[in-house]
C-alpha cells in the first residue's frame, strides 16, 4: 500500500477520473450511437458521438499510435514524480492529468481500428451540436486540461512539488548563484 497521503490523493483522484471517463464512454456509445444530438441547457451543450483519431481539436489524425505512445510517457513520467509528492495541489492537478490521460489511453488500446490507433470517445459539444464552436470533448479531456491549469498556476505561485513555496527572489539567487541571508 502507498504510506504517502499525497500519493494516495493523486491515485484516487486518477482513477476517480478513469471510472467517470470509461462510465460516460460506454453510455454515450451505448446511447448516442447513430442519433441526433441531444440538446441541453436550450442549446447550451450538445450530446454527441464523436470518434477522434486523432488529438484535441482533432489534430494529428494521422499520428495515433504517437499519441498513444506520448500518453504512456506521461503516465510513467507522472508515476515517477510522485515519489516525491508532498503537495496537495500538485497531487489534484497530477491525479486529473493522470486520470485524463489513462482515459483517454484506453480507448486508444481497446477501441477500434485496433491497439494503439483506437478512436477516442467524445461526447460533449458546447453551443452548437457539430463541433464548430468549440470541439466536442470527454471527460479525460475536461480532466487534462484542468489538471494542466492547475499545474500551471502552482508553478506561477511558486508551489513545488514537494510542497515548499519559492518567491521570485529565491529563485533569482539560485539562478544568479547567490547565496541567500
Amino acid at each position: 500500500m502507498v504510506a504517502n497521503p499525497k500519493v494516495r490523493l493523486l491515485a484516487l483522484i486518477a482513477l476517480l477520473v478513469l471510472a467517470v471517463d470509461i462510465v460516460t464512454k460506454v453510455l454515450a456509445v451505448a446511447e448516442l450511437e447513430d442519433r441526433a444530438p441531444v440538446q441541453l441547457l436550450g442549446g447550451l451543450v450538445y450530446l454527441q458521438l464523436v470518434r477522434n483519431p486523432g488529438a484535441a481539436f482533432s489534430l494529428a489524425t494521422g499520428y495515433t499510435w504517437v499519441l498513444t505512445i506520448v500518453a504512456i510517457a506521461v503516465v510513467v513520467v507522472i508515476l515517477r514524480v510522485a515519489r516525491r509528492l508532498r503537495s496537495t495541489g500538485w497531487a489534484v492537478a497530477l491525479g486529473l492529468v493522470l486520470g485524463g490521460a489513462l482515459g483517454n489511453l484506453t480507448d486508444r488500446i481497446f477501441r477500434s481500428p485496433g491497439p494503439l490507433q483506437g478512436h477516442v470517445v467524445d461526447i460533449v459539444s458546447l453551443f452548437t451540436p457539430d463541433g464548430r464552436a468549440w470541439p466536442v470533448f470527454n471527460t479525460a479531456d475536461s480532466s487534462i486540461v484542468s489538471g494542466g491549469v492547475l499545474l500551471v498556476l502552482l508553478a506561477l505561485l511558486g508551489r513545488e512539488l514537494d510542497g515548499r513555496r519559492t518567491s521570485g527572489e529565491s529563485k533569482d539567487r539560485a539562478e544568479d548563484g547567490s547565496v541567500g541571508e
